[in-house]
């Protein structure tokens, strides 16, 4: 096997790493929220019926951003359905997943969730422009951030919280452009509504951080002419623009599965370009920052099956894949090419964080554990903070049937304050190890601290309920620093972390 190289150099970087990169998505669908993050009677359970168990773990992922309350949920969303005495929250249809939403989980309840999460844990809040419009986000809005003293404000103090929310990042709706989103509107039809609500937030604080949606995915028919012409209408008024993407392997094709990054990296440059361009055509100096706030491994053809055969049901078990070895080292490659991408990917949000398509996973009055795609965010989020350093790798190459010819290496390193260097690296090989050599210039690393794989000798492991740590990092020996040159063997099927001081 022909050995993978690149050289890193700190005069050579990408930009910055935003933690809110290292964001999350709770959504009520499925048991995300009930017997996820919140059961009551659950052993574990606190004062305010959030899972401790879970808590503990969603800390170790180190979730930054949490988007909220959804998702397709949000196009049906009431949030006075959310808020005041639980007794008295109404029970409602939720179109979108075909379930009961009983709205024992509300807005205060998800604040005092990140609250004990941590203060990295921020709010980011999706309005709903589907069935609802400008009044109502900002009734939102004034319930939520306002100190006091008006008929909503109030009413959050008699609720029992004086402090405001402080909701800085709000979403302008959810993939409008989707014909199965409930109020699905035209390109035009959007632009326009998202540019009035964004006018009208900013009324009340100009400093909101508010969100546009972009595509559901590059497939969109509409893609790029979408973007353009919500652009058009809101390019002064928002900060960001959406992106969504999930990934799965199709008809066996696994090989076009493991370089699923080659599609994300594409869509994240051809949505940056149509950013650029509208700004250039408005005579702007003002870039629009990516928020890729839906990302993840999902088995999504499974899911029509499962949501059309429900009939009203409180938290059905629903998008619950169990992740492989093979799901995870794939995963590992999106986290990678959202890394690549720093400059201008400065919000993203896996979906979702507990039990739907999720690095936790939890049995109702049982156990709470970590799937294997746990271990890749939460490496990444702990040691890809600082700067991203431009790799250009020169990797063997392999035939896919979806991308053509894809590197088998692919990777990025993140630079820490203190002068650390991260490697992640990921090889794409299915039955070869790839050596792996690193010129180090103007670097002044002399030792590798720890070299860290996920990887199983049968690519379909995975940790369920009955074996859940079958699969966990293990430490790789032979990894070595000498004179400037960084040599490592990574072995097939693998997510790596080399880090390195």
């Amino acid at each position: 096997m022909r050995t993978a190289r690149f050289t890193l150099d700190p005069a050579f970087t990408v930009g910055e790493v935003n933690p809110r990169l290292f964001g999350s998505f709770v959504e009520h669908l499925g048991r995300c929220v009930y017997t996820g993050i919140f059961e009551p009677d659950h052993p574990t359970a606190d004062a305010e019926g959030l899972r401790t168990d879970v808590l503990d773990l969603v800390r170790e992922l180190g979730v930054t951003a949490v988007r909220y309350p959804g998702g397709n949920f949000v196009s049906g969303y009431k949030w006075e359905d959310s808020v005041g005495p639980v007794e008295d929250r109404p029970r409602r249809l939720d179109l979108a997943w075909r379930s009961t939403e009983t709205n024992r989980f509300g807005l205060s309840e998800y604040i005092a969730f990140l609250k004990k999460v941590g203060p990295q844990a921020e709010p980011m809040m999706a309005v709903n422009l589907g069935t609802r419009g400008v009044a109502e986000a900002l009734e939102l809005q004034e319930y939520a951030n306002h100190p006091s003293g008006t008929t909503l404000s109030d009413l959050r103090v008699e609720h029992g919280d004086k402090d405001p929310f402080d909701i800085r990042m709000w979403c302008l709706g959810n993939e409008m452009d989707g014909p199965w989103q409930t109020g699905h509107k035209t390109a035009e039809e959007y632009g326009r509504i998202a540019a009035e609500t964004a006018r009208a937030m900013r009324q009340i604080d100009p400093g909101v951080e508010l969100v546009a949606c972009g595509s559901s995915g590059q497939s969109m028919e509409t893609f790029a002419e979408w973007e353009a012409t919500v652009l058009k209408e809101t390019y002064d008024l928002v900060d960001y623009i959406s992106l969504h993407a999930y990934y799965e392997p199709l008809d066996g094709d696994v090989d076009s599965f493991l370089a699923s990054a080659v599609d994300m990296e594409s869509f994240i440059e051809n949505v940056v370009a149509t950013c650029d361009h509208i700004g250039a055509r408005l005579k702007s100096k003002k870039k629009i920052d990516l928020s890729f706030d839906e990302w993840n491994v999902w088995y999504l053809s499974r899911t029509e099956a499962q949501v059309s055969a429900l009939d009203w049901p409180e938290a059905p078990r629903l998008l619950e894949d169990n992740y492989s070895v093979t799901d995870a080292v794939v995963f590992g490659s999106l986290l990678i090419a959202l890394l690549r991408h720093a400059d201008r990917v400065t919000v993203a949000c896996l979906a979702q964080l507990v039990n739907v398509i999720a690095p936790i996973m939890t049995e109702p009055g049982g156990p709470a554990w970590r799937q294997t795609t746990f271990f890749p965010f939460a490496q990444a989020s702990k040691y890809g903070r600082g700067e991203v350093l431009d790799v250009r790798v020169d990797s063997p190459t392999y035939e896919t049937k979806k991308y053509g010819e894809a590197d088998l290496l692919h990777a990025t390193a993140v630079r820490a304050e203190d002068g650390t260097v991260t490697v992640f690296a990921v090889n794409r090989s299915r039955t070869e190890p790839l050596p792996l050599d690193v010129a180090l210039s103007g670097l002044y690393l002399t030792s590798v601290v720890e070299h860290s794989a996920l990887a199983d000798a049968d690519p379909d492991a995975r940790n369920t309920l009955a074996e859940p740590e079958r699969v966990t990092p293990h430490t790789v020996d032979g990894t070595a620093l000498d004179d400037g040159r960084l040599s490592a063997v990574l072995e097939p099927l693998s997510w790596n972390v080399i880090r390195l001081a």
